[in-house]
């Protein structure tokens, strides 16, 4: 779908120099001389590179839709994942470079959502949390207050996350999977 350069919002997926982009940040610019233009700041969904573009109210790009599909993620295989489409039972193959960094927090049976264009995945979102125990942690120092002070501890699946004192070996919390960072000790 064709849309006005100075339409691109945040988000957008467009396709641009042959390849496909994600607009990260977008700016309306008005020099002093010349034509207004749109400063975009592009993000390459398959490596992950970054460009700034500029693109005036007269050029025309090519939007694109991602296909979005739910997945059950079923079982590991060294670098390769394999996910089951809740509907129909197709069983796919993803390598963790797809997946990314947060592929350490998948759980087996856990929901994922798999972008692809044209057929071919793209991305893989996982949940915003999960739930880990907790299998190691260091002591707590003593004198320490608890509002500023964090100390390292090491998740089931070997990720390591800074948490509050009072958090102790075998205990079950939410981690954030984007950033690996602790959110709250889980309610379960």
């Amino acid at each position: 779908m064709k849309i006005n350069g100075n339409s691109i919002k945040p988000g957008n997926i467009i396709e641009h120099q042959g390849k496909l982009w994600r607009a990260v940040k977008t700016m309306h610019t008005q020099p002093g001389k010349g034509g207004a233009y749109l400063q975009v700041e592009l993000k390459d969904i398959r490596t992950g590179t970054k460009l700034n573009e500029r693109f005036r109210s007269s050029e025309t790009v090519e939007r694109v839709r991602l296909d979005e599909h739910e997945y059950q993620f079923l079982f590991s295989d060294g670098d390769d994942y394999t996910f089951m489409e809740q509907e129909t039972y197709e069983q796919i193959t993803l390598n963790a470079e797809l997946i990314g960094e947060p592929a350490v927090f998948l759980q087996e049976g856990m929901v994922v959502t798999v972008s692809s264009y044209e057929g071919s995945p793209i991305s893989v979102s996982l949940p915003e949390t999960v739930i880990m125990e907790i299998v190691e942690a260091d002591a707590v120092v003593k004198g320490q207050t608890a509002s500023s002070s964090y100390k390292p501890a090491k998740l089931e699946n070997g990720v390591r996350v800074m948490v509050p004192p009072h958090v102790g070996t075998g205990t079950r919390i939410v981690v954030n999977t984007a950033d690996a960072t602790y959110v709250e000790r889980a309610k379960d």
